[in-house]
């Protein structure tokens, strides 16, 4: 299968090529608005369809990861709308153009964030009764969150009006994190090498909590993507991207059940950072 991943280079790009790209039965093109140092990229701007079309030629799959992720504080509609908008609606037009059969589309758990802003810090912990799945209304916390709401129902509009794409998933995914911080602690320790609390305090303990709540491993989204690649049955449908830890609001049944989805980590499993 030749899929083509957009934002490559990000964080969820390159946990998806570290999980799946030695997989015999995938050939992956990626795609990125900047090149990578040891692996060929294809340089594009997702704002720029003339640019991207040519790399959607010949291709089975595209995972769509380029993203404008500001800081929520100071959010730039510019840059949002640029990317996130006009950007999804290119990739979505190169794939019907390019008649390819499946697009997943990098969601975010912000499209129903309003829920964790509502109850937090309670909702950190295992006992809270709170389960948000593909059926909750959504509650965007965020212009970026509506955003992603855009790429939802652009890639649900392109599936039912199109001849291409056949299917489209979108993944509402919780806290990916870079490889080398790729467990529950890592905003918690990040936090105390910049200085903004110390280990013993309510503000890291109040990290450790959230993250061991919205954890997805890298090795878990990367089999989450490997399951909607296999998958020939959905047309569209909603998914949420997170671990099968004990504290978790989001619902992963739904993809067990539709995707075979089968998480191998729970944030619970930590009880603390990793040794140097």
């Amino acid at each position: 299968m030749d899929v083509l991943i957009t934002g490559a280079n990000g964080i969820v790009g390159t946990a998806i090529v570290e999980a799946l790209g030695d997989r015999d039965e995938y050939s992956f093109t990626e795609l990125d608005i900047e090149s990578h140092p040891n692996r060929e990229t294809v340089v594009a701007d997702v704002a720029d369809y003339e640019q991207i079309r040519p790399a959607f030629d010949g291709i089975d799959a595209v995972v769509h990861m380029a993203v404008y992720a500001p800081g929520f504080v100071d959010e730039s509609w510019e840059d949002i709308l640029r990317v996130n908008v006009r950007g999804t609606r290119n990739v979505l037009r190169a794939a019907a153009d390019a008649e390819v059969e499946s697009v997943i589309f990098g969601s975010t758990n912000h499209v129903v964030g309003l829920y964790e802003r509502e109850f937090s810090p309670d909702l950190y912990e295992p006992e809270f009764d709170l389960t948000v799945d593909h059926r909750s209304p959504v509650r965007p916390d965020s212009t970026y969150g509506v955003s992603k709401l855009f790429g939802e129902h652009d890639a649900r509009f392109f599936v039912e009006t199109k001849t291409y794409p056949k299917r489209c998933y979108a993944l509402r995914i919780a806290s990916v994190r870079p490889a080398g911080e790729d467990h529950p602690y890592a905003s918690a320790e990040r936090g105390v090498d910049d200085g903004r609390w110390e280990r013993d305090s309510e503000a890291y303990d109040r990290q450790v909590a959230r993250l061991k709540a919205t954890w997805f491993s890298r090795r878990d989204c990367g089999h989450m993507i490997d399951r909607m690649l296999q998958d020939d049955h959905v047309e569209f449908d909603v998914f949420y991207g997170v671990s099968d830890n004990d504290r978790r609001w989001f619902d992963i049944d739904h993809a067990r059940e539709v995707l075979k989805y089968a998480p191998r980590d729970n944030g619970e499993e930590w009880d603390g950072p990793p040794s140097a």
